[in-house]
Parts: C-alpha cells; sequence; structure tokens
C-alpha cells in the first residue's frame, strides 16, 4: 500500500504538529455515508526543520514520489492549518517541478487519494485553489 509523505518542517509546536497530522488523516463522511480517508506516512524528523520546497527536491531526488506534502510555520500558525502539496515529479514546462499549493486538513483525502492513483493532475488542484492559494474542495 502506498502512502503519501507528510513531512514536519516546523517544529515549534508538538501539539500543533499532532493536530495537524491527526486532522489530515481523519476519516471524512461523504454525502452517501461512505468516509474517505488520506493514507500519510508521518515523516517526524528535527533534520527536517526548516526544509524548504528547494529542499525538498535536493533530498527526495529523483522520482517517485511524485509528490510530498510539509506541515511547515504557516500550517501550525494558521488556525486553517494548510499543509503544503508540493509536485515532486519530472520538470515539464506546464507542470514545473517544485509547483505547491496549499490544502485545508479536511480535503487532504481528496488530494491524497487522487494523486497517489494518478486519478487527478497536480495541476487540477494547484488551478483549483483558492486566490490565497489554499484548497478548500472544489466548488
Amino acid at each position: 500500500e502506498h502512502q503519501s509523505l507528510l513531512i514536519r518542517t516546523d517544529f515549534s509546536d508538538d501539539d500543533a504538529w499532532r493536530a495537524v497530522a491527526v486532522a489530515a488523516m481523519a476519516p471524512i463522511p461523504q454525502g452517501d455515508g461512505s468516509e474517505f480517508a488520506a493514507y500519510l506516512t508521518c515523516i517526524d524528523n528535527s533534520e527536517n526543520d526548516g526544509m524548504t520546497v528547494e529542499g525538498l527536491l535536493e533530498i527526495i531526488g529523483e522520482p517517485p514520489p511524485y509528490y510530498a506534502f510539509l506541515v511547515d510555520a504557516e500550517t501550525v500558525t494558521n488556525p486553517e492549518m494548510p499543509i503544503v502539496a508540493v509536485y515532486t515529479g519530472p520538470d515539464y514546462s506546464e507542470r514545473p517541478r517544485g509547483r505547491a499549493f496549499r490544502v485545508i486538513p479536511s480535503e487532504m483525502w481528496s488530494v491524497e487519494n487522487n494523486l497517489s492513483i494518478a486519478n487527478m493532475d497536480f495541476e487540477s488542484f494547484a488551478d483549483s485553489a483558492d486566490h490565497d492559494g489554499i484548497f478548500r474542495g472544489f466548488s
């Protein structure tokens, strides 16, 4: 079973990190009575403190993975807990490596599930982010 990476890059608040991780993996009820959840492997390693998107790309090297999620200072201080989604696959003009957007925890299942099976492209979500760069679901 493939698990997507949720990487902690801010070590200022352990409780906030745990709250983000729990919220990101929480099953979200759907209208039909089913539930969906993001399948995440949490990477909690202080060597990643302060890691940027550029730093992530250096560490990952050649794909896979084709995307990863970062929990940074903005994630743990913003009440919406917007997690950074980063495209780590091959560099294309229409899909540049390192492209990123933020996603609220309650929409992590949608992003993670669809990217993990290549059902939707990274840019489908990135292009649907709100004006502030945060994806809050398809309107």
